[in-house]
């Protein structure tokens, strides 16, 4: 049944204003956008009290209208800022982040889908924070794999790409997106940087069934993906895609379970999760799970 009411332990913590406040003047400061307040992520008190924040470039404005999600796609996408970048990298030395997260929207409209941009970012936070861990979470680029390679020439710790539901949804969920293309993407970053730690992320209550969430457990760990997040889709605007069904907090802990025994280095699985909640967490699993490093294969 769609647009069911909340249940309780979907509700969040009030946030402390204060400490956003003083994220959100950072950000502002830099003319920055976070993933965080674009995608009205339920977890934005959290973050932001903690001083984290998933960065958001190349946008607002996306090239894609999927119905789950709250990022515009109605104005055009702007050029490319130049000193997004050094903006960020200032953003993540002032803010003392140990663990950066880097997304954005699909910029169909790039001829590399905005890999350079991801490379100049990852280059400009090495030059002002060497210590910090790097995760991009990328778009499918639409299956250009050369492009796939400027950005693993940056070597991130962490490549995340979502696969956000089961393949039977993916026409409603995410017209413009294939269930395939996405496996192929986690494939191919196995393949062209070992040393990259592979990451996913799955949205339950659009009508999935367990078995069906569970092939798609199966399918990423096919394709050596390291970590999975599991969450609950939760509607943004009545213009988007309804809940069909929220999820319990027992049934996540199950699918948690299952990846762990499938073999994933970490499965956080939970009403609340999403791709970048808790990011921060994989300094320590890589700490626990070294990959050598070698260099960016040759292109496929």
């Amino acid at each position: 049944m769609e647009n069911a009411t909340k249940p309780n332990w979907l509700r969040v913590k009030a946030p402390q204003w204060e400490r956003i406040g003083s994220v959100t003047e950072i950000l502002r400061d830099l003319n920055l956008s976070t993933v965080c307040e674009e995608a009205s992520c339920p977890n934005i008190g959290e973050c932001f009290n903690n001083g984290t924040a998933t960065f958001l470039i190349m946008g607002p404005a996306c090239t894609r209208a999927c119905p789950y999600c709250d990022i515009n796609f109605e104005k055009a996408p702007k050029p490319l800022d130049p000193a997004e970048p050094l903006d960020l990298a200032e953003a993540v030395r002032r803010m003392r982040l140990n663990h950066v997260v880097i997304t954005s929207v699909n910029r169909d409209d790039l001829p590399d889908g905005g890999a350079s941009q991801f490379v100049r970012c990852i280059e400009e936070t090495r030059k002002v924070s060497p210590g910090t861990t790097i995760e991009v979470l990328i778009p499918d680029l639409c299956g250009d794999w050369d492009a796939l390679d400027i950005i693993l020439s940056a070597k991130p710790e962490v490549l995340n790409h979502n696969t956000e539901t089961v393949p039977r949804l993916y026409r409603r969920t995410r017209p413009q997106g294939n269930y395939e293309r996405t496996l192929e993407l986690m494939r191919q970053a196995r393949e062209r940087l070992p040393s990259v730690y592979t990451k996913s992320g799955i949205m339950a209550g659009l009508g999935e069934t367990d078995e069906e969430v569970r092939e798609v457990m199966r399918d990423l760990r096919s394709v050596d993906c390291d970590i999975l997040t599991i969450g609950q889709y939760l509607q943004p605007t009545q213009k988007h895609l309804g809940v069909n069904d929220f999820v319990t907090p027992e049934q996540f802990d199950t699918w948690r379970v299952y990846g762990e025994e499938l073999g994933f280095l970490q499965v956080v699985s939970s009403p609340l999760t999403r791709s970048s909640y808790h990011a921060e967490q994989v300094r320590s699993l890589m700490e626990r799970y070294p990959r050598t490093t070698e260099p960016v294969a040759a292109n496929a």
